[in-house]
């Protein structure tokens, strides 16, 4: 299993206390599923998803990500598995507004040190997959809100990582351009057997999902499998 969760609990001090978001979590997720965290705020969707990708760590339980406990990595092999293994897509696309395209791209493999010529040639595949290869000198405030999004996929896409972890990546994204990007999403699952975790409640993405794991108040609620969208 890509990643294995056991009793996991997080707890966060709150004024003289602490507040439970997360409250015996178990969960197993294999490799290339499409599955979503799906829940109201204050659910946990959110800290169970930064846990996963080792931007914190658990108060209790264990949580095993392609074959790394998160709770008893150092912050440099935190960082080290990130950098390697894990992409990331948030719905404030954090990219570098005066760098172009190709270069936002091309960041995570400046920090892997891959050699200049197939560092282009992972870059220019990446923006193919999305789409963009006609935007590779354009900076992000030259695009509109999908497009930079679509940046946002191939950035986290460009290495190719075992595992992307989604957090409401249609957020701030019409219709029209949601639907185009997590088209994009679901057609580099099937391609490069990418696994795809979501935090979410957007009705939109949740369409799309091959699997729904509810949660309420910090447990999960409920867990369904379904067959993938097509359209």
């Amino acid at each position: 299993m890509l990643i294995v969760i056991d009793q996991l609990v997080k707890r966060f001090p709150m004024g003289q206390g602490e507040f439970t978001a997360l409250r015996g979590i178990n969960l197993t997720i294999g490799q290339g599923e499409f599955t979503g965290l799906i829940g109201p705020s204050g659910s946990g969707k959110t800290t169970l998803l930064n846990i996963v990708g080792s931007l914190d760590v658990p108060s209790g339980g264990e949580v095993t990500v392609l074959g790394n406990s998160i709770g008893r990595l150092s912050a440099r092999k935190a960082a080290q598995l990130r950098k390697e293994k894990l992409g990331f897509i948030f719905q404030s696309y954090n990219l570098l507004a005066v760098h172009t395209v190709y270069e936002n791209v091309e960041f995570p493999l400046l920090l892997l040190k891959i050699p200049a010529g197939e560092r282009r040639k992972m870059v220019l595949d990446a923006l193919d997959w999305v789409g963009l290869t006609d935007k590779v000198k354009s900076k992000p405030p030259q695009l509109s809100g999908g497009e930079c999004q679509r940046v946002a996929i191939a950035r986290a896409m460009v290495k190719r990582p075992s595992l992307v972890l989604a957090d409401e990546p249609t957020a701030n994204l019409d219709a029209a351009n949601s639907h185009n990007v997590l088209q994009t999403m679901v057609s580099l699952n099937r391609e490069l057997g990418t696994t795809f975790l979501f935090a979410t409640h957007d009705d939109k993405v949740i369409s799309y999902l091959r699997r729904k794991i509810f949660l309420l108040d910090g447990r999960v609620d409920k867990d369904e499998a379904l067959e993938l969208r097509t359209e």
